[in-house]
């Protein structure tokens, strides 16, 4: 059997979702905690996923972590991990070196950093580049999965856009957003009816524990059953109205904060929610006015040709040359070139990330340095930043995007379960 490692801290510290201090190196005495269909996983990849959420309960709560019922969880998404990239191995997708590569820059670019640079912040956080750059590798390699088996399949009608408005509209809630956190008690896909009582009765101890006064994300962290929340101590975030599951968008948006609610059933078992805060009213939102040159990279142009060319156009516009006409001679943008690489009025969601990033980052008049993403490298100016309420406008895009990211999410839980359903696992950590 192989043995497997992933490296969730590294790959979060890596495309900057979290930032964790290098903990003292200590002697971790391994063994198997996992065995997932011919891979193992060992005691020492699960110690690294932990201690990020360790750190992180330290911080948000000023106690202890539960570590035990951590592990619990931790493992659980390591095994769910090791399932997705068996999958991926076996129907052909990868990530070649050249595209790692591209995206680490991309990563580096966007923060500002040389790659270098990028390097070296890395290490100083006692973190191997290698390590990282590998986590990185599984990272896009599930999203590429992922988006083969559930997103690719996911479709919205018309008819379903239109449902979803009238029924905000009628609750008054078309804008609102919701901070949940959230414990699962699941059942399984046929269950008895003595399994469903004997949920339906774990449930309901538990909610009674919270009304007695039980920490909430302590709760999850022990018992829940929805593991990439559970480790977060069950927090969903901020969630608009449609991306909840339409069993709880219904109770929500007539709780209120600070109350608990459940437990709730579906077919996937028993729910419990407390609604940590909202927010809404008009969509407000930052519109930015700006233009940019393009160069595209192919067989004639690789990357740092496309990047020398850009500093030298970017030196000349500092030094005082006209972005406009240098635009117009130069970018590869055939439907803004013509228009000096203008790009009007654009709302937040408009442009590709790697785009938006460098943008929301830049002063107005100044020019940023060239930068990649999936279209070229560029170089970008903010002309101009407004407020414009977007409400009216917006209502269908945002009803369109709830409902897809709300079906993704419970495709993906179906898939996930089902995959997890058919592999042989061995937990050996329930049995120490």
């Amino acid at each position: 059997m192989k043995k497997l490692s992933s490296s969730f801290a590294l790959c979060c510290l890596l495309i900057g979702n979290l930032s964790v201090p290098a903990a003292a190196e200590t002697e971790v005495l391994d063994y198997i905690v996992a065995v997932v269909n011919d891979d193992v996983i060992v005691n020492t990849a699960l110690q690294q996923e932990l201690r990020p959420f360790l750190e992180e309960w330290r911080k948000r709560t000023g106690r202890e972590p539960p570590r035990r019922n951590l592990e619990k969880q931790v493992l659980e998404n390591l095994i769910m991990t090791t399932l997705q990239l068996q999958l991926a191995e076996r129907i052909g997708i990868k990530v070649e070196d050249s595209e790692l590569n591209d995206k680490i820059r991309q990563i580096a670019a966007q923060k500002q950093m040389d790659l270098q640079t990028f390097r070296n912040r890395l290490e100083k956080e006692g973190y191997s580049y290698e390590l990282a750059r590998e986590a990185l590798r599984k990272s896009l390699i599930i999203k590429r999965l992922q988006r083969r088996k559930v997103v690719n399949r996911i479709t919205v009608t018309t008819s379903e856009i239109e449902t979803f408005l009238a029924n905000q509209k009628q609750q008054g809630t078309v804008s609102n957003e919701y901070h949940l956190w959230y414990i699962l008690i699941a059942m399984s896909e046929a269950p008895s009816p003595e399994d469903i009582e004997a949920k339906q009765r774990k449930a309901e101890e538990v909610l009674a524990k919270l009304k007695q006064g039980a920490n909430f994300q302590a709760m999850a962290v022990e018992v829940s059953d929805h593991h990439p929340t559970a480790v977060e101590g069950g927090d969903l975030g901020w969630l608009k109205a449609g991306e909840i599951r339409p069993l709880l968008s219904e109770i929500v948006s007539n709780m209120a904060v600070g109350e608990v609610r459940g437990p709730l059933r579906d077919s996937r078992g028993f729910h419990i929610i407390k609604l940590v805060d909202k927010r809404g009213g008009k969509s407000i939102v930052t519109q930015t006015k700006v233009r940019h040159i393009l160069i595209q990279t192919n067989e004639l142009v690789s990357d740092s040709e496309a990047q020398i060319r850009l500093e030298r156009l970017r030196e000349r516009i500092v030094q005082g040359d006209d972005f406009v006409e240098l635009a117009r001679a130069h970018s590869d943008d055939v439907t803004t070139a013509a228009n000096g690489g203008l790009l009007d009025w654009l709302s937040p969601g408009n442009l590709v990330p790697e785009f938006e990033d460098v943008m929301d980052s830049l002063p107005e008049n100044k020019i940023s340095k060239p930068f990649k993403s999936r279209y070229g490298w560029h170089i970008l100016q903010v002309l101009e930043r407004r407020k414009h309420d977007n409400t009216k406008q917006a209502l269908r895009t945002q009803a369109e995007l709830q409902i897809s990211q709300r079906k993704i999410k419970e495709e993906s839980e179906v898939w996930l379960r089902k995959l997890r359903e058919e592999a042989y696992i061995e937990d050996r950590l329930k049995k120490l």
